[in-house]
């Protein structure tokens, strides 16, 4: 399979059915430690949309590294000779014209959009852009997402990496809410991690088993993961702007967050919302627009 061979898959389609059930919606809202209040009828959070359309693999599909297999509707990458086994959510662009409800039936068309190669600093990347449409049935709600997914050699390894350092102080609590300069110290955890991958039905082992991330990813913990960073900058963008509609979001990755060093995330009314490591380095950052 060469990358003139991969050109096949732009154009690619997939259509999922699901309905949007209050049950995940309240048990991430428990994830946040916020009490669980989701009901039918009532809009959708954003981002919280990734709760749903699910893969739902077979054990026997699944490769060592706890991901679906490449290759069915997502290019065959990691296979021969290109072997970019590594995978991470490198960023997305939302649309929100109007909000899907609680309880509705909702309709997504994903269509692969390009695949992209490029030299990195320490070998050859792979860029996957995913567009998604979601409809609802009954509210007229719609999200337009392109969903950027970007795959590197096994090589490229962060073994350098340094640990963080532990900190010497940790809040017995999951985060800590600053509402006069939009500040979050989150604090996560393996249980945590654990929750959000059950609730995503995300097998990638970097978010649960601390040996496989050591020995081979090469990161220094289990890593936090990106549409949950994500998520979380999202949930502070709302909180800047109540009572308004979000109409648009995008984030890029930066760099990875890890177990179990807090990390902050910092934003302001309208502007730049962005996630940063303990060393105050950008790990993500974001944008969002919301209704006059």
């Amino acid at each position: 399979m060469s990358e003139a061979d991969l050109q096949a898959w732009v154009g690619k389609t997939e259509i999922r059915h699901d309905i949007v059930s209050a049950g995940p919606v309240q048990r991430l809202q428990a994830v946040f430690d916020v009490v669980p209040d989701a009901k039918d009828g009532t809009p959708l959070p954003p981002l919280f949309h990734w709760l749903y359309f699910l893969e739902t693999a077979r054990q026997s599909d699944l490769g060592p590294d706890g991901h679906p297999k490449l290759g069915n509707f997502l290019p065959p990458v990691s296979a021969p000779p290109l072997n970019l086994t590594r995978r991470m959510w490198a960023g997305a662009r939302l649309k929100f014209l109007g909000a899907l409800l609680i309880g509705e039936p909702v309709k997504r068309i994903s269509t692969i959009r390009s695949v992209a190669f490029k030299q990195g600093r320490s070998g050859p990347l792979c860029f996957v852009t995913v567009e998604h449409m979601i409809a609802g049935e009954h509210s007229g709600g719609v999200i337009e997402e392109q969903h950027d997914i970007v795959y590197r050699s096994p090589d490229q390894t962060s073994h350098n990496q340094p640990v963080h350092a532990a900190p010497t102080l940790i809040a017995p609590h999951q985060s800590n809410v600053d509402q006069s300069t939009l500040a979050q110290t989150i604090v996560p955890s393996e249980v945590m991690l654990f929750r959000y991958s059950a609730l995503t039905f995300n097998g990638h082992r970097i978010h649960y088993d601390r040996d496989y991330c050591r020995s081979v990813e090469g990161y220094p913990g289990l890593v936090f993961h990106g549409p949950l960073t994500a998520t979380l900058l999202a949930r502070l963008a709302c909180q800047a702007n109540a009572g308004k509609a979000m109409t648009a979001f995008s984030f890029k990755a930066r760099a990875p967050l890890y177990d179990p060093h807090p990390f902050t995330l910092h934003g302001e009314a309208y502007g730049t919302f962005t996630a940063k490591t303990p060393e105050g380095q950008v790990a993500m950052e974001a944008s969002a627009e919301f209704e006059c």
